[in-house]
């Protein structure tokens, strides 16, 4: 048992010794830890990209759906008109428009929040 303990422990000592083994470790640990695109780095810019996709692909939908709403307000003269009184309030010169807004309950503020 002492002799294959004795074995293995010339073993790593001589690898140790090795120059090329030491440079090649030493330039591996550089770049897994110490270099400008480390793991850590590496890993970041993942999820950046990954959130970055996201956002690409939820704006590419709602550049479709605001792209078919123009499309159906410049061929449907009802839904242009509603558009109109909806968002902008417009009326005809003989209406009265009447707006109701709905009050949102207030949050209970904490006296720990700000």
């Amino acid at each position: 048992m002492k002799i294959q303990l004795f074995v293995l422990m010339q073993r790593l000592l001589d690898l140790f010794k090795n120059k090329y083994f030491l440079i090649s470790t030493i330039f591996i640990v550089w770049l897994v830890f110490f270099d400008r695109n480390d793991l850590l780095s590496q890993y970041e810019y993942r999820q950046q990209l990954n959130k970055l996709k996201e956002e690409h692909e939820f704006y590419t939908k709602e550049t479709a759906k605001v792209q078919q709403e123009l499309s159906e307000l410049t061929s449907n003269k009802e839904k242009l008109e509603k558009f109109a009184r909806e968002k902008y309030l417009m009326k005809k010169p003989n209406e009265d428009v009447f707006v109701i807004v709905t009050e949102k309950k207030q949050e209970k503020k904490s006296i720990f929040s700000r």
